[in-house]
């Protein structure tokens, strides 16, 4: 698999679990709101969390594959 093909699948994962996170996000911060449940806020942050982690995730393996350019 080339470098970009590695890239490409790489943003493709990245997207997905972005997407997850802030569907997981949303769901728990409105949960929490109309519910009462604050354990739901902590379910917010750790989604938070992993959508950065994510990100941070991508980036990495970005330069990682831009230094050999």
């Amino acid at each position: 698999m080339s470098a970009e093909a590695q890239i490409k699948s790489r943003f493709l994962r990245m997207a997905v679990i972005n997407v997850t996170c802030l569907v997981a996000a949303a769901v728990a911060f409105v949960g929490a709101l109309m519910s009462g449940q604050n354990w739901l806020f902590a379910v917010f942050g750790a989604a938070l969390a992993v959508g950065f982690a994510a990100q941070i995730w991508f980036i990495a393996a970005f330069r990682r594959a831009k230094e050999g350019v």
